[in-house]
Formats: structure tokens, C-alpha cells, sequence
């Protein structure tokens, strides 16, 4: 499989790279895109249509190219895999019920590919990921090889799409199934926020909305220990919260994950989260993240290439755009050190969430975290 990656900032800079990409006899099938809500996602869909490319597309909160960091632009890769080798659906779930739409995606994934392998994309906020992680393994069971991402918006979090050739969604489920017996697809998922303090004991929540921890309002248990401030006037504490201070949920097997409070209700001193954070469940806070975390976060790459994927044609980022926020011009170095392990063509984005399998555990819905997914035709 031959892989080029281009970006640009308007779908006339985009035609021209393409061109370019095109120009040594690269015919290249599918285009994995992740793009700003800011650019002309219309006119970028038609461009790619018309140069029959099969697209599997997401809105970012800020993307990247190789090693370069992209803000309000596309990144684009461009990959030659035989058309038999892939089937794309796009399902919406107006009805919220997320594992019904999963697992009917996983069915038409069947029909199509004995073997398949994903990777996928959901929009809007609201979204429960872990039940669209569950509708995947009602059909494919827990050893599915998934990976994938919630769609951003420029840190405005208020609509976000997923889209392909003709159709896109701003409350919808993008799935790329890849014929597991031609492409191997292998990632790595790798947080490095450190756990501070006792265990505690979540006393009242439902679903992913988090009331007391402790029997104490989460908001003030939160403020209490990690000194940050909020605007009473404007609630506006959320993004701080995420990336400085969240919650680490423990799980009975595998590693911790990541439950930032993203949604402050000042009434009851509450916060939502993406992912659900259940009655019972212990939960620790994170320390705010050091230079170590980089270095993790290579590491785990150089794990991933030595265990299982030494050479492959292509690698996808997804990083939590909480890490954006919490490392600031250090990311770059990130980015740059997960390229450099590999030296492939290399796109990105920065997610709401990001979905992968834990080291040891489960495929769970993760935030601040980092998602390396490379993948190589057999």
C-alpha cells in the first residue's frame, strides 16, 4: 500500500497538492480527512469525489500533517488500497440510541468483509462513546480490532461532523471497515497523566453526569484540591478542568481512564463527562502533566513498532484536544517524536475523545490521551 499525506487551508490549495501527489502515477482510492468546521467541507468533498477517492472524513479541534501542526485547515491521506479492501458506511442516530446504530454497522461490515477491522468517527457532544463501542462488540465480540474518535470544532463544542462522499452528519456514527486478512491495523493508546491522592468513591452520578464524589458536589471537591478558580458569571472552568485536573477512573482490569469534567452545572456543582462514569466506581485526580508525558507517549510508539508493527505504509493520530491545551507548543515535540519512530506518511487531529484498547484492558473511550493507529497491507 503507497500513502501520501497533503494539507491546506482552502479546497483550491487542496486541488493543486493533490495534483502534485498525483503527478508521479499515485492512484490512490481512499482519503482519510480531517478537517476544520471553518473550511468548505462541501466543495473539499466534491474535489476528492471527482478524483474517485472514497472519503472518510472528521471535524477537528486543530490537526497535523508528517510533523507539522495545522490550525482551521485539512489534512488529507491518501491511500491506494483496492477498493475490495474496504467498505464505508455513515449512519446517524437521531434517536441517541448509539449501540442499536453501532451494532448495525458491525452486521453490514459482515456482509461485506469476512474479517473486518475498524476504524471510526462519531459527532456530536452528546454522544455516549462507550455504547458505540458496545454495539461493536455484540456482533464482533471483545477482541475487535477498533479504533477511532469523537469529531471536534475548534474548541467551540457546540456542532461537530463526521462525513463522506455524499452525505455528512452532525449526530452520527462514520465507520471505515478494513478486510483484516489484506490490512493489519495495530494501535497504541497513551495518556501519562500521574494519579495524585486516595482513592474515592463516586456516591451519585448517572451516565456520564457526575454529581458528588465522596458525598461531596465533584466542583468543589475538584477546586478544593486543585486550586483552580471558576467564573461564576461565566462557568467558564470546564477546559481548565479537563486538561489540569481530572478524574482517573480505575477499572478492574487493565489501566485507568481519563474522565474530565467537560460541562460545569453551577445549580448542583456537577459536571458532565464524555464517557460514563458509573455509581460505585473508585476514581483518583491527576496531577497536572510534565515533560514526562511526552516522552511516554514515544516510548509507547517504539513499544508498538518493536512488538507488533515495525514497518507500516501509514500512521493516523488521534490526540484529545485536551492535550493541545494542557502542553501548548510542546505538542509539536509529541507529534514530531511519534513520526520520527516510523517515518511514514503521517495525518492527525485533535478529538473529543478517542477510542482504543487500554494495555491490558478493554477498547474504551478515552480523553487526554493518545492514540497512535498504523496500518500496512499484509
Amino acid at each position: 500500500m503507497k500513502a501520501k499525506s497533503i494539507n491546506g487551508t482552502s479546497p483550491e490549495e487542496l486541488n493543486t497538492k493533490l495534483k502534485e501527489a498525483l503527478e508521479d502515477g499515485f492512484s490512490p482510492t481512499l482519503a482519510i480527512c480531517f478537517i476544520s468546521v471553518k473550511q468548505d467541507r462541501k466543495a473539499i468533498r466534491e474535489l476528492l469525489d471527482k478524483a474517485g477517492l472514497t472519503i472518510f472524513g472528521a471535524t477537528t479541534n486543530g490537526g497535523f500533517r508528517d510533523d507539522t501542526m495545522i490550525e482551521e485547515s485539512a489534512a488529507i491521506l491518501l491511500l491506494d488500497i483496492k477498493p475490495e479492501f474496504f467498505h464505508i458506511q455513515l449512519e446517524g442516530y437521531p434517536e441517541k440510541n448509539y449501540r442499536e446504530v453501532a451494532a448495525m454497522t458491525a452486521k453490514k461490515a459482515l456482509e461485506k468483509i469476512k474479517n473486518p477491522v475498524f476504524l471510526i468517527a462519531g459527532s456530536n457532544i452528546e454522544t455516549d462513546g462507550e455504547e458505540l463501542i458496545y454495539g461493536f462488540e455484540d456482533v464482533m465480540g471483545k477482541e475487535v480490532e477498533l479504533h477511532g474518535c469523537m469529531a471536534g470544532d475548534d474548541f467551540t463544542f457546540t456542532e461537530q461532523f463526521v462525513f463522506t462522499n455524499e452525505k455528512e452528519s452532525n449526530r452520527g456514527l462514520l465507520v471505515l471497515a478494513l478486510d483484516g486478512d489484506k490490512i493489519e491495523i495495530k494501535g497504541k493508546a497513551t495518556c501519562g497523566w500521574k494519579a495524585v491522592g486516595t482513592v474515592r468513591t463516586v456516591t451519585k452520578s448517572e451516565g456520564n453526569h457526575v454529581y458528588t464524589v465522596d458525598d461531596i458536589p465533584v466542583l468543589d471537591l475538584t477546586i478544593k484540591y486543585s486550586g483552580l478558580e471558576i467564573d461564576p458569571s461565566t462557568g467558564d472552568f470546564s477546559v481548565q478542568m479537563s486538561s489540569q485536573f481530572p478524574l482517573q477512573l480505575q477499572r478492574e482490569s487493565g489501566e485507568a481512564v481519563m474522565r474530565p469534567g467537560l460541562v460545569v452545572d453551577l445549580n448542583d456543582r456537577s459536571f458532565h463527562c464524555v464517557g460514563s462514569v458509573p455509581q460505585g466506581a473508585k476514581v483518583r485526580f491527576s496531577l497536572p502533566p510534565d515533560f514526562d508525558v511526552i516522552d511516554k507517549v514515544i516510548e509507547a510508539c517504539e513499544d508498538l513498532k518493536r512488538t507488533e508493527m515495525p514497518d507500516p505504509d501509514a500512521l493516523i493520530i488521534f490526540s484529545c484536544a485536551g492535550r493541545l491545551v494542557a502542553l501548548g507548543p510542546l505538542m509539536g515535540d509529541e507529534i514530531e517524536g511519534m513520526r520520527k519512530v516510523w517515518e511514514v506518511p503521517t495525518v492527525g487531529m485533535f478529538s473529543n475523545a478517542e477510542l482504543a484498547r487500554t494495555p491490558g484492558g478493554n477498547i474504551e473511550l478515552h480523553n487526554l490521551t493518545t492514540c497512535a493507529v498504523v496500518l500496512k497491507e499484509k
